[in-house]
Parts: structure tokens; C-alpha cells; sequence
């Protein structure tokens, strides 16, 4: 999808053109406003920011505030062991002290001497609880060494198992809660940090998928003190579910259920679940009470903003909260002549699974600052022609599209052939596409382990060396030959000899004991090498805040700059790269809870 490009402000008419326009956006929401809507002309940053009062229709929004919106930390003090050499004694402090009435509650033998071993480390652990998590899912967990620390590398170490809390060091004592969630694994270190002067990179590290949440986090709505009564509880309920149900057991119950005059318990809708934020939208867009004369007269105006690009954004998420009802409307948007417009129609289309959305969103994924939202909107769908089109994104040029669109297809059905793929030595899931286009790896260093091969017949260019962590070593002797080497102290040597197909490289080196951040680490030193012909990617995902330009459709007129304001479907971030602004996110601040000192100390822009 490519935007139409204008002049810009130059030329002798721009001031008059751009008074003209002010003052037709001032007198439409002069007229709209006196006509009871519930949308502003002017496009908010949410579908909630607009003035209600005096309206016979009031939104959930108008009356309800998200809760559980806000990432959860937890933390632990952890042991890293199987480091060659790199680690340290710690000195005392509260976090040993920690660290030793854990081993002992797990019946470690001599913690003080396993602690100071030089292949054991202590170290912070640290997490995030996404909004909407539920028991048994998966999040990255944050490694790093205390700043007073003698370690010289985690590189080569795995995590013990340790147990996530919130927590606080409280009166010279490490306090935590209840255990929320468990961590493990081999850590990842940034493969190319290298000597002293890399201590730092050295020092810290991520296990990607390593931890496990012990529990579902809670989600609901809070009612506005104004509100707070057991009949306002319970027609936003009912409101709720007369749009969402689900069915368990085969029987079809709602999402919502009010629990008191205060607060409403929400279950996630299946067709959200990558997209929890707009589901929070969507549900805060919903009408409380209305008749079939106030529907079809808001649809109307709905219909009238959502063919306006400057609020098209705000119209369009409001549709899809009417529902099926909305269809009509929405189908009038992706015949526009305006990109954004067709973008946000297609968008709100896709949730409510309706075909005509593929085509317009498909094309969407062109434009940088709408693919985000719009492979994410064609994995929501139920279509095979949603899938269709997905797979076959697979073979674009786009790095970013490609792997956005194999990660929409995985979180479509994580069991489809196509993207299924394999546990590969319990280490990280591979996964070999035969796909068209030019041949690319693709790793991550978030989300989970996981290696993806667009491309069948990549191979490794001879001559090359390259290390696979301290113990493995890839030698390429010629264009047939490829030795794959592991040397360990007090081991016999083991090798293998495969081809210089890549395919069969990566897997020697599993089969030799290698970790995934030991395959990541001699991907990237034999693309360093140009060794690797094949193009390398690393958490090629596709992002928010980009930025796209509008223009009104003359010809030599303003274009002006825009950026999308969804929030970031979680398939594509995470509580690390969610938008700090929670109104943004959500339509509303939600309150946080006061900051506890952390573990980690104050975060500062090099933690983030």
C-alpha cells in the first residue's frame, strides 16, 4: 500500500487552504457535538476520549476503567552454574543471603562452597507478567551480575531453577511475595561481545521463553466512583456479553461477570488474545444500553467519520464493537480512496472475520507503518484465505514482512505443517520453510528461541572456521566437507562430518550438545566472516510509531505526517516494548501501584 505524496507546505495558496481546513474541522465538531456524538471530529488517540455527556447512549468507557493493564515485575535472586570458569564468589550482601536460605531450603549441600566455584554465579533475575498472561505461558527473563560482581562472562551458563516473586529489599532484607512464576535455561549472551572491554554485554543476558507464569493474571473493569452500584455492574455485564461469549464444554458463557457493585472479571476472547489492549478497546467502545433507533442513528454518523481519514481510526474500532451490525458500514471504508481509511476498515473487518478484509490488509503489510496492525489482524481471522495470503508473504523481500508473517501464521495454529517446525534437541524450536524469495535465517532474541530457514538449500561458503560457544567448532574444508568439532576437558573429542548444507550444520551441532545461544553465536560470526551468503536477521519485527503520510487527495497540496494510534499487538512486543503511555494503550491511565525498590536498582536507559 503506498501512500500519495503532495508538494508539502510550499506554494503561495498553503496558508489559505490550511486556514479553510481549520476552520471546516472547528464548525464539524461544532455541528457533530451538537448532534449528541460520541465521537470527536478531531481523532483521539482512543475510541475513549470523546465527550459523551449529554448523550442518551453512554459507553462502558464512559462509566468503567481497565484493570491489570500494566506489566507485573518480578524478580529473584538466581544460580548460574556450568560457566567455564567465568564466574565468582560473591561477597555478602542481602542477595546471598537470599540465594543460601534457598539452596538450603532445596537441599543444597555446602551452598557457600558451590557459590564459590568459578562455575557458579549469583545473579538478578528479572521478569514481566504481560497483561492477560495465563498459567503455563511463556516470557523472557532478564540475567545480569550484581554491579559489585567479579564474574567475567555468563556466557556458556544456565539458570537453576528459580522461583519469580514481586519483590523488594526492605530494611537491608530481600522481601518477597507469593512465587508467580518459575525461570530456567542457558542464557544468551550478545555473541559478539568480546574481551574486558565488553564486560558488560558479558555480564548480562537473556533466556528467551524461559519463564513460566504460575498463575492467570486477573483483568477486569473497575467502575467510576460515581457508578459503583450493583445494577450499573450489571448492565455493563450483560452489555459485554450480549457481543462476547465463548464456549467451554460446549457450553456458551460470556466474558464477562460482574462480581460486585465495583468490579467486572473478564475473560479473554480467543480472537484477542494477541491483541489484548484493542480487546480492552473494543470492550470500552461497546454501548451500555441502546435502542434500535439510537444504533442505526449512531451508525450513521460512524459511517460519516469513518470515511473521514481524521477520524477514521476512532470510527472504525467503534464499528467493531457494534458487531455484525457494523459490517455494512465497514465494507463502504476498503472501497475509499484514502489508504488509512481502507487500513482501519480492513483492520476492524478482519476481527470481526469477515472476508473482505484479506485483500486491503494484505496490502497494508506494504506500508511500514500499518504492518503491524494488519498481520496481526489477518491471524485473528478464522479464513483460509487469511492463512493464504500470510503464507504467502512468506516469499517477499521484506525481512520484517516475511518473519511477521510466519510469526501471524504460528500464533494462527501453532500445529499447521507449514510453520510447525521441530523441538530441536529441547533446545529451541527450527523451523525450515520452503519458501520462494531470496534465502534468509532469521533468530530471535526475545519471545522464544527459535530459528526459522526461508530457504531449504542454504549452505555454508568454504573455507571457514567459526566457534559454536567454548566446546564446538565448525570448520569448512572445501565445498563438500564441513567438520563439526566438540572439545571439552575431561571428555572424549566428538565430531561429526556433514555437508555444508546449513541445515545439516545446525543440527550436528545440537547432536554435539550445543545450546541455542551457541548456534546463534556461530551464525552470526560466520556472517561476519561471509561465510554465511545467506541474509541474517535478528528479531526482524515489525513495529509501532512509525510514522505515515497523509495526504487530503488534491493534487500540490499539504501532506501531513501521522502515526498509526493502535496499540502494538503483543505478537509483535512485549511488556519491554509496550507503549510507556498507558492511554495510549488502553484509552485510560490506569493507576499503577507504587514502586518498589528493585533488585536490579534503578533502571536506567541501558536496562531498558
Amino acid at each position: 500500500m503506498k501512500p500519495r505524496h503532495s508538494s508539502g507546505r510550499g506554494g503561495p495558496d498553503w496558508g489559505r487552504r490550511h486556514f479553510l481546513r481549520s476552520a471546516s474541522a472547528g464548525m464539524m465538531a461544532a455541528a457533530l457535538g451538537a448532534g449528541g456524538c460520541t465521537t470527536p471530529a478531531i481523532r483521539p488517540q482512543s475510541p475513549d476520549e470523546g465527550d459523551t455527556a449529554g448523550s442518551p447512549v453512554r459507553l462502558v468507557g464512559d462509566l468503567a476503567v481497565p484493570f491489570g493493564m500494566h506489566p507485573v515485575r518480578i524478580e529473584a535472586v538466581g544460580l548460574v552454574a556450568g560457566l567455564p570458569g567465568t564466574g565468582s564468589d560473591p561477597g555478602p550482601s542481602p542477595q546471598r543471603d537470599e540465594l543460601i536460605d534457598e539452596m538450603k531450603k532445596r537441599g543444597v549441600p555446602y551452598p557457600n562452597q558451590v557459590l564459590a566455584s568459578s562455575t557458579t554465579e549469583l545473579v538478578l533475575v528479572r521478569g514481566y507478567l504481560r497483561p492477560g498472561i495465563q498459567k503455563g505461558d511463556h516470557f523472557d527473563v532478564e540475567i545480569r551480575v550484581p554491579s559489585r560482581s567479579e564474574a567475567s562472562s555468563l556466557r556458556g551458563g544456565r539458570l537453576m531453577e528459580t522461583r519469580l516473586k514481586e519483590m523488594a529489599v526492605l530494611d537491608g532484607r530481600v522481601r518477597g511475595g507469593k512465587v508467580l512464576a518459575l525461570a530456567q535455561g542457558p542464557i544468551l549472551v550478545d555473541p559478539a561481545a568480546r574481551g574486558e572491554d565488553d564486560r558488560v554485554k558479558l555480564t548480562r543476558g537473556r533466556i528467551l521463553g524461559g519463564g513460566v507464569a504460575m498463575e492467570t493474571r486477573k483483568m477486569g473493569l473497575v467502575l467510576k466512583p460515581d457508578n459503583q452500584n450493583v445494577m450499573v455492574s450489571g448492565q455493563i455485564g450483560a452489555a459485554i456479553n450480549r457481543r462476547f461469549h465463548m464456549f467451554s464444554a460446549g457450553i456458551k458463557q460470556g466474558v464477562a461477570n460482574p462480581q460486585n457493585d465495583k468490579y467486572i472479571a473478564l475473560e479473554v476472547h480467543p480472537r484477542y488474545k494477541d491483541n489484548i489492549a484493542r480487546y480492552l478497546q473494543v470492550l470500552r467502545a461497546l454501548s451500555v444500553r441502546e435502542t434500535t433507533a439510537q444504533q442505526q442513528s449512531r451508525l450513521a454518523l460512524l459511517e460519516r467519520q469513518l470515511l473521514d481519514p481524521i477520524t477514521s481510526s476512532a470510527a472504525a474500532l467503534r464499528l467493531e464493537a457494534v458487531g455484525k451490525d457494523a459490517v455494512k458500514a465497514l465494507l463502504k471504508g476498503i472501497e475509499a480512496d484514502q489508504a488509512e481509511v481502507r487500513f482501519y476498515a480492513a483492520e476492524a473487518l478482519a476481527y470481526l472475520d469477515q472476508t473482505e478484509a484479506i485483500a486491503p490488509l494484505a496490502e497494508a503489510t506494504g506500508e511500514p507503518a500499518f504492518r503491524p496492525y494488519a498481520l496481526a489482524a489477518l491471524s485473528a481471522m478464522d479464513d483460509f484465505s487469511a492463512y493464504e495470503a500470510l503464507a504467502e508473504l512468506l516469499s517477499v523481500d521484506s525481512a520484517e514482512t516475511r518473519y511477521g508473517a510466519f510469526r501471524a501464521l504460528w500464533a494462527m495454529n501453532s500445529l499447521d505443517p507449514l510453520v510447525r517446525g521441530e523441538n530441536l534437541g529441547d533446545q529451541f524450536s527450527y523451523h525450515l520453510l520452503d519458501t520462494q524469495g531470496p534465502p534468509m535465517v532469521h533468530v530471535t532474541r526475545s519471545h522464544r528461541p527459535e530459528i526459522v530457514l526461508f530457504g531449504p538449500k542454504q549452505r555454508l561458503a568454504a573455507p571457514a572456521v567459526v566457534e559454536a560457544g567454548k566446546k564446538i567448532m565448525i570448520n569448512a574444508h572445501d565445498d563438500a566437507n564441513v567438520t563439526v568439532s566438540r572439545f571439552a576437558a575431561n571428555e572424549p573429542d566428538q565430531k561429526r562430518v556433514v555437508t555444508t548444507s546449513l541445515d545439516e550444520i545446525i543440527r550436528a551441532v545440537v547432536e554435539l550438545g550445543g545450546t541455542y545461544p551457541d548456534v546463534v553465536q556461530a551464525l552470526q560470526q560466520a556472517k561476519a566472516s561471509r561465510a554465511l551468503t545467506s541474509r541474517l536477521a535478528v528479531d526482524a519485527l515489525p513495529a509501532a510509531g512509525r510514522t505515515y503520510e497523509r495526504s487530503d487527495g488534491e493534487e500540490e497540496t499539504e501532506a501531513s505526517e501521522v502515526v498509526v494510534g493502535n496499540p502494538l499487538p503483543a505478537l509483535f512486543g512485549g511488556p519491554r516494548n509496550r507503549d510507556p503511555d498507558q492511554k495510549k494503550a488502553t484509552g485510560v491511565q490506569e493507576e499503577k501501584p507504587a514502586p518498589k525498590k528493585s533488585l536490579f536498582g534503578k533502571i536506567t536507559s541501558r536496562d531498558r
